[in-house]
C-alpha cells in the first residue's frame, strides 16, 4: 500500500478548497419538491436534477483513500474505500479536500486485488464505500462490487454512504448506473449533511435529516426501511447533571 500512498496527489490548495465552500449554492430542481426526501431541498444546497450529474462521466477513477481493517466506517471490522469527486460540497463538509474528481490516486487492478485479499480475512465483516460521492464513481465501485459478489457471495456486506436520498437514486430520469451500484449494497446512508441538524450522537451519520437503509427490505417492501440496528445514543441515555447524579449516588455538590 505504499506505493499507492506515495502516488496521492493533491490539486487543489487550502485557499481554493475555503473558495469552494465559499460559493453559492444551487437548487438546480427548484421546480420540483416532490419526492425528494426527508429535509431535501434545503438553504443553500446543491440540488442537482434527476440525471444531471452522472458519474460515468464525472468520475476519473481516483481514490482519496484505502483503509484496511477499521472500526467505525460501519458495523465490525471493515476495509473502507475513498473515492475521490463529490459536487454536493455540504458545509462544513468533513472531507472537502476530496472534492475534486481530479486529487487523490489512481485506481488500480493492485489495489482492486489487495481489496479483494484483505476481504478474505474471516474477521473482516466487509466494504464501506465512502468519498467524495460513491453514486458518482460508479465506474469505480460497480466492477469491484460485481467482483465481491463473485467471490464471496453475501457473506461479507457493502455499506455506502451518499449524498443522494433514497427518493433521488429511484426518481424517474436518474442514471441507470447509480440503481446499479444499489443494487450490490446492503445498507445506505443517505442525505447530505446539514450543519443545522448535526448531532455528534447519532449513530453512523453526521446530521438528523441522513437515514441508515436496509437496502433489501426497501426493495421487497417497496419503501424506506430504516435499518433494524439503528440505536441513536441520545435517544437511550439521558443527560445527568452534576447535582442529580450525586443525588443518586449520595454525595455533596
Amino acid at each position: 500500500m505504499s506505493e499507492f500512498i506515495k502516488t496521492w496527489e493533491h490539486t487543489l490548495t487550502t485557499d481554493q478548497i475555503r473558495a469552494l465552500q465559499r460559493q453559492p449554492r444551487h437548487d438546480f430542481s427548484a421546480e420540483s419538491t416532490v419526492g425528494r426526501g426527508p429535509q431535501i431541498p434545503y438553504e443553500g444546497s446543491n440540488n442537482p436534477a434527476a440525471g444531471q450529474w452522472d458519474g460515468r462521466e464525472l468520475s476519473k477513477g481516483m481514490i482519496a483513500d484505502y483503509k484496511r481493517f477499521t472500526v467505525v466506517d460501519g458495523v465490525g471490522v471493515r476495509c473502507s474505500i475513498y473515492v475521490s469527486g463529490c459536487p454536493f460540497h455540504c458545509d462544513e463538509c468533513f472531507q472537502p479536500s476530496i472534492f475534486s474528481f481530479k486529487t487523490g490516486a489512481p485506481y488500480t487492478k493492485e489495489l482492486e486485488d489487495q481489496i479483494i485479499k484483505d476481504l478474505s480475512q474471516s474477521f473482516v465483516d466487509g466494504i464501506t464505500f465512502l468519498g467524495g460521492e460513491p453514486l458518482l464513481n460508479t465506474p469505480v465501485l460497480i466492477p469491484l462490487a460485481k467482483r465481491i459478489r463473485e467471490e464471496y457471495g453475501d457473506s461479507k456486506t457493502i455499506w455506502c454512504w451518499t449524498g443522494y436520498t433514497w427518493e433521488e437514486l429511484h426518481r424517474k430520469g436518474e442514471t441507470p448506473d447509480k440503481l446499479e451500484l444499489l443494487s450490490y449494497v446492503d445498507i445506505l446512508v443517505d442525505g447530505r449533511f446539514i450543519k443545522s441538524l448535526a448531532d455528534p450522537m447519532l449513530q453512523f451519520r453526521g446530521s438528523s435529516n441522513q437515514r441508515i437503509i436496509d437496502v433489501k427490505k426497501s426493495d421487497t417492501e417497496g419503501k424506506v426501511h430504516v435499518w433494524d440496528d439503528l440505536h441513536d445514543e441520545h435517544l437511550k441515555y439521558k443527560e445527568i447533571g452534576v447535582e442529580e447524579r450525586n443525588a443518586h449516588e449520595g454525595l455533596e455538590s
